[in-house]
């Protein structure tokens, strides 16, 4: 090999030495590099104990209208969708057959009374002409069958009259209950049978108070025991926020657990005065119990799930990370309670925790920092120390959590089911 093919050679076996060397200066400087995170303090605070469920809406009275007596639909007296009060006219039948038989009868009983009276004046006579032995024992006893007879067939007649009379008085079809009417049933000629479901007039709805009725796990029935009802509270709750449209009391609790579902029935009433409660809608509630006195939260974006359990990122003095396994009781709002595994005080990770791994050295990112930290990004330690991260407070301790759930290896909420705490 010639000289200046020799020197050349050289010159790239160093240049590609340098290279390397340099991307594994790069490589160790990006492995023992900081991590971005936000913190926030677990802190001590009373808690509500709330229950969360979903319930339907419906009536605490409900009426559907038949006739009582048969005939043909001469006049309506109301409109779908009225507001009708107790008593009010709704349907009008024909009345001329029920008006006959009520004049039928009314005659029947005079007549019947007449000969009563008769009955019983003959009664009274043969017994004077009995006491003088002008008349044998067995004529008294026909006279007195005869009044006594004549008397039950006014009894009788009398029944009959009501009878008519009432008949009468239903060929009027009046409103049962005060509430909403829905959808017609008949209309002006249609003939109704008596008592028949085909010839219902209407559905009434009472919508002031009203009701709506949800279930609870049975695993929370311990919490509910030792309750009065008239100091637990229902609230129905926005599905668009987390602020409640309507406040009631808990009027139903059913004697037995569902064996199917494992759930108890609830009903909370309400005084619906705006009519914003509507039956058969679907509905957000929340069950509010007592309060826990001095419980340890987190948000609950610093909860993660894994295999193993739930489990929390703690920023410790010297700016790394260790991780924690928690028991989580429950959830409330954007908070977790725990229950064991975390002091008050201690600094957890609400964000970031994707890149974390124990024993890796983060750094605190302040409000507004991009991704990576750029902009706003200050070390662990300096002015950003984990001592000087307090929930919403300068030091850029961002509480960045979620009602939906936590970050990290679970993905989910520490506490997820039918009815969420």
């Amino acid at each position: 090999m010639s000289a200046p093919a020799a020197r050349l050679s050289a010159a790239a076996l160093v240049t590609f030495v340098l290279a390397l060397s340099c991307g594994c200066e790069k490589t160790a400087d990006r492995r023992g590099g900081r991590v971005p995170v936000t913190v926030a303090a677990a802190e001590t605070r009373d808690v509500p104990y709330e229950l969360d469920a979903t319930g339907t809406v419906e009536p605490i009275a409900s009426a559907d209208v038949l006739p009582q007596v048969g005939g043909m639909v001469t006049r309506i007296a109301f409109h779908e969708g009225d507001d009708v009060r107790e008593g009010q006219v709704l349907v009008e039948l024909d009345k001329t057959s029920f008006a006959t038989e009520v004049g039928r009868t009314a005659a029947l009983l005079e007549r019947d009374r007449a000969q009563a009276r008769t009955a019983q004046l003959a009664w009274e006579r043969t017994e004077s002409l009995a006491k003088q032995q002008l008349v044998s024992p067995g004529e008294v006893d026909d006279a007195r069958s005869a009044a006594e007879s004549a008397a039950a067939t006014v009894l009788a007649d009398s029944a009959s009259h009501a009878r008519a009379v009432i008949d009468y008085e239903h060929a009027t079809v009046r409103a049962p209950i005060s509430g909403r009417t829905g959808k017609l049933g008949v209309h002006v000629g249609d003939v109704v049978r008596a008592n028949d479901a085909s010839s219902a007039v209407v559905t009434i709805h009472q919508l002031k108070p009203i009701r709506v009725r949800f279930t609870i796990p049975q695993t929370d029935m311990s919490e509910l025991q030792g309750e009065h009802r008239r100091d637990v509270r229902v609230y129905v709750v926005k599905d668009d926020s987390d602020s409640s449209s309507a406040e009631g009391s808990l009027a139903f609790v059913d004697n037995q657990v569902e064996v199917a579902t494992g759930t108890l029935l609830l009903k909370g009433e309400f005084a619906n005065t705006d009519g914003e409660l509507w039956p058969g809608a679907f509905v957000r509630v929340r069950l509010k119990l007592h309060e826990q006195q001095g419980a340890t939260v987190v948000p609950t974006a610093a909860v993660n799930n894994s295999q193993s359990g739930t489990y929390v990122y703690v920023l410790k003095p010297d700016t790394t990370v260790d991780l924690r396994k928690v028991i989580v009781s429950r959830s409330w709002q954007n908070l977790s309670i725990v229950a064991a595994g975390l002091a008050p005080g201690e600094t957890v990770v609400t964000d970031g925790q994707v890149r974390l791994s124990p024993g890796a050295k983060a750094t605190i990112r302040v409000s507004g920092a991009g991704p990576g930290g750029a902009g706003g990004e200050q070390r662990a330690g300096g002015a950003g120390s984990p001592g000087d991260a307090k929930p919403g407070g300068s030091a850029g301790a961002n509480r960045q959590a979620s009602a939906g759930g936590a970050h990290g290896a679970g993905g989910g909420a520490p506490v997820s089911s039918e009815t969420q705490r």
